[in-house]
């Protein structure tokens, strides 16, 4: 397992990392440790949850996830582990979570403990705002609505509440998710007038798919020194090529219809059938180039991962020893061409 510098941050993360938000929904709590214990043993050290989580986020199952990692943490060297959890913010509605979450000073403040409690250790290695608290366009719209603007917590207000939570040994680092290059760019100008903790990763969806991270985040993050978490390499299980052959194949985008809506794109399937073509043809599974790739981009600090058997794990680690040839790259870049990203 290769490990990479996490954004600007001291730490080193595997550039595969073992996402959870199966745990407490698709994973019972011991599958979810025969997960973690299996990752770790193939050399994971970055583990990746939310409060929200499981998916498909309800009242009844909320911050189940965050437990069931704490139970298995408890009995894990914790120093050896980077841990990374993320705040729930407005626009989802999710009014189980404290009334409808925010990200300002008293939701930051009681989602931090909550996280602390429920994951039994005493900081967080990387805290990351899930979704801004101002309006973007996210999870599959791609235009800005300029009259879906609102209130919203300025951004040098939020840094200042999770400087206070650094300095009280709390947390380590901070990041985002599901941002713009505006949002990067404006956190880290923040942080450097101000002199307050600078954001060291952002978290969005990056895969064969969906390219749009290359256009302008990529930019944005070279010159901040921020890192790339990329989520969804599989694209909801679209890059493994099960839905060409069976559209009701199990996979979260069957048994949760409302994620779907991502992907049902017109060039999804065409797109996705020519990447796995190029896999087969290189000798390889459809799973494990989606993920090669993503993991070998020169932006990506790490991949992570997101199975619900074991088996899926396993065939997802094994993609850490893969490097795809330049002949399958310039492949890749036809198809890419031919698609550019189907399912932003």
């Amino acid at each position: 397992m290769e490990y990479r510098p996490l954004g600007s941050s001291d730490l080193k993360v595997s550039a595969l990392a073992l996402g959870s938000m199966t745990f407490g929904e698709q994973n019972t709590e011991a599958e979810a440790h025969a997960q973690l214990d299996l990752a770790v043993a193939h050399g994971v050290n970055f583990i990746d949850t939310a409060e929200m989580y499981p998916v498909a986020p309800r009242a009844e199952t909320v911050h189940r996830t965050e437990s069931y990692i704490g139970s298995w943490l408890a009995r894990q060297q914790r120093d050896k582990l980077i841990i990374a959890t993320k705040i729930a913010g407005p626009a989802r509605g999710f009014n189980w979570i404290r009334g409808t979450p925010r990200i300002n000073r008293e939701h930051i403040t009681a989602a931090v403990e909550g996280s602390l409690r429920r994951l039994q250790t005493d900081y967080i290695d990387l805290y990351q705002i899930h979704w801004p608290d101002r309006y973007v366009p996210m999870f599959g719209a791609t235009s800005y609505d300029v009259t879906q603007e609102r209130d919203s917590t300025p951004i040098a207000e939020q840094l200042a509440v999770l400087a206070e939570l650094v300095a009280a040994g709390k947390v380590r680092y901070i990041g985002v998710s599901n941002e713009t290059p505006w949002g990067v760019a404006e956190f880290v100008r923040c942080a450097e007038q101000l002199g307050l903790p600078k954001i060291v990763t952002v978290q969005n969806a990056y895969h064969l798919l969906n390219r749009s991270f290359e256009s302008g985040l990529a930019e944005t993050c070279l010159h901040g020194n921020v890192g790339l978490l990329a989520y969804s390499p599989l694209a909801f299980g679209w890059l493994t090529g099960k839905y060409l052959t069976d559209p009701n194949a199990k996979g979260r985008i069957t048994i949760f219809p409302g994620f779907g809506q991502r992907y049902n794109k017109p060039n999804v399937p065409a797109a996705t059938r020519e990447y796995v073509r190029i896999a087969r043809e290189a000798g390889l599974t459809p799973a494990t180039l989606a993920l090669a790739f993503a993991r070998t981009r020169w932006f990506t600090n790490s991949v992570i991962l997101g199975a619900t058997t074991l088996q899926q794990l396993k065939e997802n680690l094994a993609s850490a020893e893969v490097v795809l040839t330049t002949e399958v790259l310039e492949k890749i870049e036809v198809v890419h061409q031919r698609y550019p990203n189907p399912a932003p």
